[in-house]
């Protein structure tokens, strides 16, 4: 180095670009390597949200897309390190940037057809094949960067070491950073594909920024128009199905917490509004009579005000679409709520009448549990983050806080999807650790154990001391859906039990092996909901192939 000037290595000399590089340049390095680093968790993070929608935000789908980073960016760095050995010009380097650039801004427009495509291979290699293709291709470019960066800056072979470090070292605080940027601000203020827009747009501009300032060739900036030639457009969904119903996307929002989206179905005289989190129901509402038009709120509603008729307060944990504690709230009993994402809220109350008066705590129903004073004649726990319920929230020290926050009298309900004919060691383990903590524990599934495959919500209610015998009379008068009222009758009467050998163990903060022993039942699950929803629904609103009506 002399006089603020650094040597290029001889391979660099005979490349064809200028045989100097300013410490200016170097900064440009820099940059580059913070930058990039950044990007391509960014991407990673992202993928959750572009993919869970149809495969689910579980453990499988979080394999796929790391084992996808890794494999890509594995790829790359071995590639990019021969490739840096032949073209060591930084032309290549920026070149390689910029491409990436515009791949990451196509995820987009491709992840409709490509999802499309995947998901008849099923869940897990649905989602590993689809991950490979929308992602893998930007990662692997990226993956070319560091091995080029080192190639460029490092002009000495004695401190290659220290090269190398250092700039490794950057890339990965620039990973840390966009990790840090994408879940805790990007994701709240900006939509997934403006998110994926933004990424594009830093890459080629980081792209154009080399071959304008330092290679002085300002056709370069000519790239500039891409990322105003791949604006999404706004649009809300709709479309009439195949049996005639016409369906309309009237909200999609991604969240710290999933992607939350309202559907409008109507057919004649029936017009039905759903709310799904991360592509599954959590809510149907009849809007013409307010009823829900699933059978599981009922009950939820049912079962807990039967067998403690007199009850005055009420805590439901998971708020959904409203519908159960605006129930609670129109027989006198003073209800509050838990949910940990404020847009949830947003939604029940703009889309489904969701009484504002009802006071609702922002916060994990976790630390709700661990911190409140209060104690309540009902406590609804109807929680799901999209496949399952979290959980911190099904394990002994759970309920243990659950049952401090009962009157005596009081009635705990579960809102669980489970099995009890097939792979029952999950659904059993719930209700055993249920069983350690209440003397008194009943289950009824919301469907017919003797038909079907036995898969679907299951109600479990449990309490303390003598059992009771429901007071059904007292709810004989209260409306239920038409459309729901069979299996709703049917589920108050019918409390099933595992046989007393079912394996199961107490689930505990320690060892609650949930999300692996219940991904078969997510997938099957999923499938359903595939079958169920419209494709173009799911799609979020500014996906250019989407159905616009």
């Amino acid at each position: 180095m002399a006089n603020g000037v650094i040597e290029l290595p001889p391979c660099q000399a005979t490349s064809g670009v200028p045989v100097q590089h300013s410490k200016s340049f170097i900064a440009f390095l820099i940059a580059t390597a913070a930058l990039c680093g950044a990007l391509v968790m960014v991407v990673e993070v992202l993928g959750s949200r572009v993919i869970g929608p149809f495969f689910g935000v579980s453990l499988f789908v979080w394999t796929s897309l790391i084992t996808v980073t890794m494999v890509a960016l594995a790829a790359g760095y071995a590639i990019g390190g021969r490739l840096s050995d032949r073209k060591s010009s930084p032309d290549w380097l920026y070149g390689i940037i910029l491409l990436s650039g515009i791949l990451v801004m196509l995820i987009p427009a491709l992840k409709g057809p490509v999802i499309q495509i995947c998901l008849p291979l099923g869940l897990r290699w649905g989602s590993l094949i689809s991950a490979f293709i929308l992602f893998g291709p930007a990662l692997f470019l990226l993956g070319c960067v560091s091995p080029y960066i080192v190639k460029i800056a490092a002009h000495e072979m004695h401190n290659i070491g220290r090269t190398v470090g250092s700039f490794y070292a950057i890339s990965t605080v620039g990973s840390v950073v966009g990790t840090l940027l994408t879940g805790f601000v990007l994701i709240a203020y900006l939509g997934v594909n403006q998110i994926f827009l933004l990424t594009g747009s830093l890459l080629i501009a980081l792209g154009i920024a080399y071959f304008v300032f330092f290679r002085r060739k300002w056709a370069a900036a000519l790239a500039a128009i891409l990322p105003f030639l791949m604006l999404p457009h706004e649009t809300h969904v709709a479309k009439t199905l195949a049996d005639g119903t016409y369906a309309k996307r009237l909200a999609d929002r991604d969240t710290h917490y999933g992607n939350l989206k309202v559907v409008d179905y109507s057919y004649q005289a029936l017009h039905n509004r759903e709310l799904l989190i991360d592509g599954q129901v959590q809510g149907g509402v009849d809007m013409s009579s307010g009823l829900s038009v699933y059978e599981y709120p009922y009950l939820l509603q049912f079962l807990p005000y039967a067998l403690n008729p007199d009850g005055k307060n009420c805590l439901v944990i998971g708020l959904g679409a409203g519908v159960i504690p605006a129930w609670y709230e129109a027989q006198g009993v003073k209800t509050e709520v838990v949910d940990i994402d404020p847009t949830v809220v947003e939604f029940a109350r703009n889309y489904f009448d969701f009484n504002p008066l009802i006071p609702v705590h922002i916060e994990d129903a976790r630390y709700f549990l661990g911190s409140s004073t209060q104690r309540y004649d009902y406590i609804i726990l109807d929680v799901f983050n999209g496949d399952t319920t979290p959980g911190h929230l099904l394990s002994i020290e759970a309920m243990r806080l659950a049952k401090q926050r009962l009157t005596p009298n009081g009635v705990l309900a579960v809102n669980l999807i489970g099995s009890i004919r097939q792979q029952t060691f999950m659904t059993a383990s719930v209700v055993k650790t249920l069983q350690s903590v209440f003397t008194q524990v009943a289950i009824h599934p919301v469907f017919d154990p003797a038909a079907g495959d036995g898969i679907g919500n299951i109600e479990i209610v449990a309490y303390d001391g003598n059992e009771r015998a429901p007071q059904f009379e007292r709810i004989q008068h209260f409306a239920i859906h038409p459309g729901a009222e069979r299996l709703v009758r049917a589920g108050m009467a019918r409390p099933f039990a595992f046989p007393p050998q079912t394996p199961a163990i107490v689930l505990t903060d320690d060892y609650n092996p949930v999300d692996f022993h219940d991904l078969w039942l997510k997938e099957e699950l999923r499938k359903r909901y595939l079958n169920y929803t419209d494709f173009d629904m799911l799609l979020s609103r500014r996906d250019p192939f989407a159905i616009s009506g």
